[in-house]
C-alpha cells in the first residue's frame, strides 16, 4: 500500500469515526424525545389548567350529562422509534392545536368529534418538522386529522370526583387522506368538574399512505403511536 494510499484510508477511518461519534452523541445525549403521557400528566393538567367553566364535582349523572369541549391543557403528538447509524432514539412531536367535542348521556359517551391541526406540530429538531411537514405527512394537502367516534363509550356509572376508569373507544381515523376505524383503550379522569382522557392510538404508517419517515443514515420503524392528553370543560 503506497503511503498515499494509506493516509486517504486513514482520512476515511477518521471521518467514519467522527460520523459514529456525532450519531452517539446526537442519538444519546442531544435528541430529548418527551417522556409518554401518562396518568400523572392528566391529573397535573386537570389541576394547573383554567377551566372555561364549572357546574361543580360530578357526582351522579346529572353532573356529567350533556356536552364537553376541548380544554386548555390537552395535547397530541406522535411517537416513533428510529436508529441513526446504529444508535436507538425516539422521536417525537406535540402539538395543542386541537378542538372537539363529546357528549355524555346517562353512563355513556355518545357522540365525539375531534380534528388536529397538522400544520403546528413541532419537535426539538427543524430538520424532523421539515420532513414531517412536507414529504412524510404533505400537510399542505392534508392540514387536518380527525377522530369521530363511532360507537358509544359506556362506563358503566358515574365515577366519583378524582377516580380513574378505563374503557374502549372504538371510531373512524383519518389522517393524511385515509380514514380507517381504530379501536383503543382509553383512561378517564373525572376532577372538579372537569374531565381528563388519556390514550395512545398505534399508527401502520402504509395503512394511511404515509411513507417511510426513514432517511440516509436515519432509519425509522414501520410504525409509531399517536398519543394524547385531552382535557375537556362543560360546553
Amino acid at each position: 500500500m503506497t503511503r498515499h494510499l494509506k493516509k486517504i484510508v486513514v482520512v476515511l477511518m477518521a471521518l467514519a469515526l467522527v460520523v459514529i461519534a456525532a450519531s452517539f452523541i446526537y442519538a444519546k445525549v442531544i435528541n430529548k424525545a418527551d417522556d409518554e403521557f401518562d396518568s400523572s400528566d392528566v391529573k397535573d393538567r386537570l389541576t394547573t389548567t383554567t377551566a372555561a367553566s364549572s357546574d361543580g364535582v360530578p357526582t351522579d349523572a346529572d353532573g356529567v350529562d350533556g356536552a364537553w369541549i376541548i380544554g386548555e391543557g390537552s395535547e397530541v403528538g406522535y411517537r416513533i422509534d428510529e436508529s441513526i447509524n446504529g444508535f436507538d432514539t425516539t422521536a417525537n412531536g406535540r402539538t395543542t392545536g386541537i378542538t372537539g367535542q363529546f357528549t355524555i348521556a346517562g353512563t355513556a359517551v355518545t357522540t365525539g368529534d375531534f380534528r388536529v391541526d397538522m400544520a403546528t406540530f413541532s419537535s426539538d429538531e427543524g430538520r424532523r418538522d421539515n420532513a414531517f411537514d412536507g414529504r412524510i405527512m404533505e400537510v399542505s394537502t392534508f392540514p387536518t386529522a380527525t377522530f369521530v367516534l363511532t360507537e358509544p363509550i359506556d362506563f358503566d356509572g358515574v365515577p366519583a370526583d378524582g377516580t380513574t376508569i378505563t374503557a374502549t373507544a372504538v371510531g373512524d381515523l383519518t389522517l393524511h387522506g385515509v380514514t380507517k376505524s381504530v379501536t383503543f383503550l382509553v383512561e378517564a379522569t373525572f376532577q372538579s368538574g372537569r374531565v381528563g382522557v388519556l390514550g395512545q392510538i398505534p399508527i401502520v404508517f402504509a395503512d394511511y399512505d404515509i411513507s417511510d419517515p426513514s432517511f440516509a443514515s436515519v432509519r425509522t420503524e414501520d410504525n409509531g403511536l399517536l398519543e394524547f392528553v385531552l382535557i375537556f370543560d362543560r360546553a
